[in-house]
């Protein structure tokens, strides 16, 4: 394996040669990304099965298929994002021409999670390259299959002056982390992430954190019990509930508990039989160790439903939990798994107290007819994005910017967010010779009536 520190003064001195600052060149890449993604599709599909049991329909649709918009939309859009753009003037700046200009940063480090190893390590990679940057990835040993599969997608096929993925067997995070970047992207957990901060520190690196935290779920007394009741239990068990953006925790209004406990539990039959475990279409758990984690979560609580498992195949049967209130250990930590804890309300002003309480988490979902409920929710409680009367599709919308928020995050991504996080904006403003007014020159004697008349 080349050193690392070579790979970046290689990526570094391609960076400095301006070819990706060329927007044919940014395209020819993005081009052959997607037709690359199209020949090897089949082999995409079986990693992902091979690491996470994913159906091919799951992993077409959360990952490759996900990806391949992102890229149409990042080609059919390129053009007029890099654009420069025309910016207000001001009475003071008279006359004056202001704009936007959007330059790369420079070599980029992405680190990519094992839930989504694919998704997550393309999406990053493909706005870093829209953008004009180099890329040095990194994917997470968790998911071998999808990982060595994409180690050897780019070893094959692009210069690593452009793209290079370090063996994350040969190269830990602390090792990635001692080089200077010029932006480094993670995507994982809050501990992890606070490292990633730390690191970037000492070199002044730009630093997005993607993280998680526990996405509430409220369902009120006005909602659709039996379409909220599908919409959650999908959201949930997209990845047998390994998602960052998952509905971590639901709470229902006490007066409709007993009829959403029926509609849920009808709703995970409906989707994956009576008996989920031997569904070929339901996800397993990454490993033993979360495996033992989730199982370890479920002992001396009130299950509703479930509760079962497969310790050799590492399948969890989706599980309902009741009467579960704040100080339950299912409250202490992010699940990222298929359990349900659910806890019920009767106050909503209560209940939002008691969320304004806990870290702020990526997502938060909001069931109800009533608008203003909806309103008085977004308004008073901070979260990084989320739906009304649906779980986790804001994310797939690549008109909106997804991120988080404190210790769920910092920084978004998603279509033109994710160019505009990789580049730097620079403000420039073009002043006229033709006028050149002297208000702003000493002597200042008498001026400071007339200039607090400009500047009110």
């Amino acid at each position: 394996m080349e050193n690392l520190r070579d790979i970046l003064n290689i990526q570094r001195e391609f960076f400095y040669s301006n070819r990706t600052k060329d927007e044919n060149f940014r395209i020819k890449i993005l081009k052959e990304l997607r037709d690359l993604i199209k020949l090897n599709e089949n082999r995409i599909l079986e990693s992902l099965k091979m690491d996470l049991g994913k159906s091919n329909f799951e992993s077409y649709v959360t990952e490759v298929g996900f990806i391949l918009d992102e890229i149409n939309y990042t080609i059919e859009n390129l053009h007029h994002w890099m654009e420069p753009k025309k910016e207000k003037s001001s009475l003071l700046h008279f006359p004056s021409t202001n704009y936007t200009y959007y330059e790369p940063l420079g070599v980029t480090l992405v680190i990519s999670p094992w839930n989504y190893p694919f998704q997550l390590a393309f999406g990053p990679l493909v706005e870093a390259v829209g953008a004009g940057n180099t890329v040095i990835l990194k994917t997470s040993k968790k998911s071998k299959y999808t990982s060595r599969l994409i180690k050897d997608f780019f070893d094959r096929n692009f210069p690593k002056e452009i793209i290079y993925v370090v063996d994350g067997d040969k190269v830990s995070n602390e090792d990635l982390l001692k080089e200077k970047y010029d932006h480094i992207f993670f995507t994982g957990s809050t501990i992890v992430g606070k490292k990633i901060m730390e690191a970037g520190a000492k070199h002044l690196s730009k630093v997005t954190l993607e993280l998680g935290g526990k996405s509430p779920c409220i369902v009120d007394e006005s909602a659709d019990i039996n379409l909220s009741a599908k919409r959650i239990a999908w959201g949930k068990l997209i990845n047998s509930g390994q998602t960052c953006v998952a509905p971590d925790f639901i709470v229902v209004h006490e007066d409709k508990k007993e009829e959403f406990l029926k509609s849920l539990k009808n709703s995970i039959i409906d989707f994956y039989s009576e008996d989920q475990i031997n569904n070929r279409d339901y996800p397993r758990i990454i490993n033993k160790e979360h495996f033992d984690r989730l199982i370890n979560l479920l002992e001396d609580q009130d299950i509703f439903y479930g509760g079962a498992y497969n310790s050799q195949d590492l399948k969890i049967q989706p599980t309902i939990v009741d009467n579960v209130d704040f100080s339950n250990k299912l409250m202490e930590e992010e699940i990222f798994g298929p359990i349900f804890p659910i806890l019920t309300y009767g106050d909503l002003d209560i209940l939002i107290m008691n969320l304004k309480r806990m870290p702020k988490p990526l997502a938060l979902y909001y069931f109800t007819l009533r608008n203003k409920n909806a309103d008085k929710v977004i308004r008073e409680v901070s979260f990084g994005g989320g739906c009304i009367n649906d779980t986790i599709v804001h994310l797939a919308n690549p008109h909106l910017e997804f991120g988080g928020v404190g210790e769920s995050g910092t920084g978004g991504y998603h279509g033109k967010y994710g160019f505009m996080n990789f580049s730097n904006r620079k403000s420039i403003l073009k002043k006229s010779k033709v006028v050149d007014i002297d208000l702003r020159y000493p002597p200042f004697n008498k001026k400071l009536k007339l200039i607090k008349k400009v500047m009110k």
